[in-house]
């Protein structure tokens, strides 16, 4: 018969990179803060060129500055409160806030997930259907489309933020982690998580995988579509518009699916949490400039947009 127990945890301790070398530990807290100075400014000046230049005008803009506004939201429910608690000897966080963080930020990472696929089709309709672009994806699909991938990262991360903090926590409240994920909460918790494995597992095949199987599915049509274009020029812009979804889709799922699919592993450690910053920080970080340095049509709106300022 199992050992009952009643958690009256009101807070956890977030260890963060405490057990690294103090070396170490400064060099991380330079790149949080680098990384979320270039994160915040790349992704707003994506929104706000997107928002204002009447050129980028079109689903796939619109589609950018959404994905840059999930983004923007992600380091924005991490990052400020690593550098509290990295600057504070005081490295506690509610249990209600930990809650709240946790359910904010898989809303986020979820529904960037089934964006990304949103995304892809997007790609594969311009490419593969170009003369039927406009009548498929239509300005409203392009809201129902946003708001359903919201509505599936919503809905999950309630379902998991339930689950996980259902369970008692009487074995120690020290998360070693930077913010208050999953594996490390499952490590703490004084009770049988098979299930919630098992839920997580499910979350990650519907929330994820199959989100990747539409992206390759779409991305082998469009292979075919751009090899069998004749025009030098017309591939090579077809190519580097699908690059940089490409490049974004492998670093954001093949680091998010190694963390989330290994329910064997015995508790987060120093690998989880350098993987763990692909996802939070240096993806968000890396992305606008994937998209914007490999985009023409970007660029051009930047440069029209900051030279009528200038002639201001």
């Amino acid at each position: 018969m199992g050992i009952k127990c009643h958690s009256n945890n009101t807070e956890f301790f977030l260890l963060g990179f405490s057990d690294f070398y103090p070396i170490y530990q400064a060099c991380i807290l330079a790149f949080f803060v680098i990384s979320y100075i270039f994160s915040t400014f790349g992704n707003g000046l994506i929104i706000v060129v997107v928002t204002l230049a009447p050129l980028l005008d079109t689903p796939m803009y619109f589609f950018l500055r959404n994905l840059s506004f999930l983004e923007l939201c992600t380091t924005n429910v991490i990052v400020p409160k690593v550098l509290q608690n990295s600057l504070s000897s005081q490295k506690s966080i509610s249990t209600l806030d930990c809650a709240a963080q946790m359910f904010v930020f898989f809303t986020f990472a979820v529904s960037e997930c089934v964006f990304l696929m949103v995304m892809a089709f997007d790609r594969y309709v311009a490419i593969c259907c170009p003369l039927r672009y406009t009548s498929i994806i239509t300005r409203k699909l392009c809201y129902q489309l946003t708001a359903g991938s919201w509505m599936v990262g919503f809905l999950v991360s309630l379902g998991q933020t339930s689950f996980i903090f259902s369970l008692p926590y009487c074995k120690s409240n020290h998360i070693a982690h930077f913010f208050c994920d999953i594996p490390p909460l499952l490590t703490l918790a004084h009770a049988d998580t098979f299930n919630n494995k098992l839920s997580i597992f499910i979350a990650c095949i519907c929330g994820a995988a199959l989100p990747l199987v539409v992206i390759l599915c779409s991305y082998i049509n469009i292979l075919c579509s751009i090899l069998l274009i004749h025009c030098v020029e017309g591939r090579h812009k077809a190519l580097s518009t699908c690059i940089s979804h490409l490049l974004s889709v492998v670093l954001y799922y093949g680091t998010a699916m190694f963390m989330y699919l290994r329910l064997g592993s015995s508790g987060p450690g120093e690998n989880d949490r350098m993987i763990a910053l692909f996802y939070c920080i240096i993806i968000p970080t890396v992305n606008p400039l994937i998209y914007s340095l490999r985009n023409k049509d970007m660029k051009t709106a930047l440069r029209i947009h900051f030279s009528s300022k200038v002639h201001w």
